[in-house]
């Protein structure tokens, strides 16, 4: 990058542009650079100094089409104009990014906004997460108050039956119709929970709910398992329904053991809580200054590939007799606090990353 025609200091009305999280230039319809926000300095490992003065087009693996762009652009050929490119990065393989060329109300200033596509596909999955938990909370409201009234009267009518008949190979099958309508009563039950208890709200100190976790878990799987704490201490304090998470918590860890069945056999099972504060990120369409990362990691066989995209859908369960509730349970909790969970899935390693806004 050639370092002609730098701006001794950039304009005021720029210094907003640092608060995005997306990669911003601002350069002239020539293609030199004005102004580089610092998502951008960051994204290609080099200093606002020497980007500012220098060609955007030299950025890139093929620069003649950004200088198109901005040659269109400032002949008024289009208001904006979007693309696909490789944005080139010292010591980095190039990253690819979507593009957004516009016109600026300033004449002779042009906007370059850059997308990097993994941040893009990773924000539209967030977004579908957020719809799809809405979607399910509304379809199992539904669902579970549709049946619980005709479930009521087929047990109620069981129960008068029973009274009825004399015969004791009769009243085993009275018996089996109230067996099951107490089964399906107590699941609609699990259904209804999070929508009918309040949301209690106080001070939460994440490695509390960590630590009561940790000894639930303990306490069911004494041999076999390792269950190692990495925590950032530093976490502060924020305001949310402390039982509420130990339960989404507890949801996650206990539907790892499960999966972690065989190596706890072995001996070698190992569940990982891990603690972590994120700065200035992006999620659930909103950006925050900080947030709480907390990982529950194991080693077991991953989630299998016909349920990964599923897996906090309501009733689809990775094991046989699973009921498929506890992970959408968990991303209802969580989501109560604003937040998030996400998961990253091989064999040999599953990553639940819980995210959730702090104050």
């Amino acid at each position: 990058m050639s370092g002609l025609n730098k701006p001794t200091s950039p304009p005021a009305y720029f210094q907003p542009f640092d608060l995005l999280a997306t990669l911003v230039a601002v350069v002239r319809s020539d293609g030199s650079v004005l102004f580089a926000n610092s998502a951008l300095e960051d994204a290609l490992g080099t200093s606002r100094r020497t980007i500012e003065g220098s060609q955007l087009p030299d950025c890139f693996t093929e620069p003649q089409i950004l200088q198109n762009a901005l040659e269109g652009a400032g002949s008024n050929e289009f208001a904006a104009l979007r693309y696909d490119a490789w944005l080139k990065r010292l010591n980095h393989d190039p990253l690819p990014v979507h593009v957004i060329v516009a016109q600026t109300e300033r004449p002779g200033e042009i906007i370059v906004e850059l997308l990097p596509l993994e941040a893009q596909a990773k924000q539209d999955r967030e977004e579908r997460l957020i719809d799809q938990a809405q979607a399910n909370k509304e379809l199992i409201r539904n669902l579970a108050h549709e049946i619980k009234n005709p479930l009521g009267g087929i047990r109620g009518a069981a129960q008068l039956l029973q009274m009825e008949i004399d015969s004791r190979d009769l009243t085993e099958y009275t018996q089996v119709i109230i067996h099951e309508a107490d089964r399906l009563q107590t699941l609609v039950d699990r259904l209804l929970a999070p929508h009918r208890r309040p949301h209690v709200v106080g001070d939460v100190n994440i490695h509390e709910v960590c630590e009561r976790v940790r000894s639930l878990i303990l306490a069911e799987f004494p041999r076999g398992l390792k269950v190692v704490r990495e925590y950032d201490i530093s976490i502060p304090e924020f305001r949310g329904d402390r039982e509420q998470l130990i339960q989404a918590v507890l949801n996650i860890a206990h539907n790892a053991c499960q999966a972690l069945a065989e190596r706890i056999a072995a001996g070698d099972a190992q569940l990982v809580f891990r603690t972590r504060i994120a700065r200035q990120v992006t999620f659930g369409k909103q950006r925050y200054r900080l947030a709480l990362e907390l990982h529950v990691i194991d080693n077991g066989p991953g989630v299998p590939d016909s349920i990964k995209d599923r897996i906090f859908y309501p009733l689809v369960s990775g094991r046989e007799g699973g009921s498929g509730l506890g992970l959408t349970l968990a991303q209802t909790f969580v989501q109560q606090h604003h937040g998030l969970i996400e998961c990253e899935s091989v064999a040999g390693r599953t990553d639940f990353k819980i995210l959730i806004p702090l104050p």
